[in-house]
């Protein structure tokens, strides 16, 4: 039987180094995903509306905004469990 190794939680709460840049990465691309989605919603929203930039800039920070506190949510969530009992 193999023994079990012993868990290194960082901030998502993975076991290895390799998966932890990974978690971080796909928290960045999670941002800039958001962001741009927002942004080209609201230059759509001005196209067919005429107000020009009006809605590009509500998705600039509105976007800005959900993305911000979607990567925070993700950063905080293992500060926020309980810690374990020994």
């Amino acid at each position: 039987m193999s023994e079990k190794e012993p868990r290194s939680d960082d901030a998502f709460g993975e076991k290895t180094e390799a998966s932890a840049v990974t978690s971080y990465a796909g928290a960045g691309l999670q941002f800039a995903v958001a962001l741009v989605a927002f942004v080209l919603a609201g230059d759509w929203l001005d196209k067919k509306f005429g107000t020009s930039p009006l809605f590009l800039l509500v998705g600039v920070f509105g976007g800005g905004a959900a993305a911000f506190y979607s990567m925070y949510r993700k950063l905080m969530a293992p500060h926020s469990q309980k810690p374990e009992k020994r």
